[in-house]
């Protein structure tokens, strides 16, 4: 197949997967994850609710493991997102080994602390102060959030896209396989045609046969020989 064509399906092909990787475009990719600030206030009794509203996208609240992460989200909340001053993260505290863990359980690899000591940690949550992006420590008996962060790692789950989401995607895969069968498909007649005579366009001046052909003509003239 010539090289033009096989580009242009490599590029369609590689569209395809690009709009894959995260559900939408309100959605931003970093380190192999997809985000995305839920721009409602909601009122709640518990920390399940806020991360309820994560879940019914096929995700989970915000896990942060390294400072460049960090820095991205406190980037992008204050750039795109327009995000709340105290962030609510992803984790609680587990009284059963007295540690914070992270509600999609992922490792707890990294922290930002502030400095500050807080004697009772049962139900305390932890909260991304955006102005400085520290993390700190309080009550999980909140009543109402302005937003609610979430992410979900690549590949997405494909059952919470949106109908017109799978319909794109899917005609956009189909496209690329119907265009590869019908650019094989011509070359092969264009190849057969040449081969049996039938030149679909002008010949070179130094060979009555072109080079596809050569192979298959000198076969025909040695079969021809061994007869006589």
């Amino acid at each position: 197949m010539p090289r033009a064509a096989l580009s242009t399906l490599l590029l369609l092909s590689l569209g395809a997967a690009a709009v894959a990787d995260c559900p939408s475009s309100t959605w931003v990719q970093f380190q192999g994850s997809c985000y995305t600030f839920l721009q409602i206030s909601i009122s709640v009794e518990n920390i399940e609710d806020v991360r309820n509203q994560c879940i019914g996208h096929g995700a989970d609240m915000i896990s942060i493991h390294n400072e460049e992460e960090n820095a991205f989200i406190l980037d992008t909340l204050q750039k795109q997102w327009k995000g709340p001053d105290d962030l609510l993260l992803g984790m609680f505290y587990d009284t059963d080994d007295s540690s914070f863990k992270w509600f999609d359980n992922s490792n707890m690899t990294f922290d930002k602390w502030a400095d500050e000591d807080v004697e009772d940690l049962v139900d305390t949550c932890g909260f991304l102060y955006t102005k400085t992006g520290e993390w700190r420590k309080g009550n999980c008996e909140i009543s109402s959030v302005a937003g609610t962060l979430c992410k979900v790692a690549i590949p997405y789950d494909k059952k919470y896209l949106s109908d017109n989401h799978i319909l794109i995607t899917t005609l956009v895969i189909a496209s690329t396989v119907t265009l590869t069968v019908l650019g094989a498909i011509i070359w092969f007649l264009y190849k057969r045609n040449a081969c049996s005579g039938l030149i679909l366009f002008p010949a070179s001046p130094q060979s009555p046969y072109s080079d596809g052909c050569a192979l298959v003509v000198a076969d025909d003239d040695e079969y021809a020989f061994q007869l006589d």
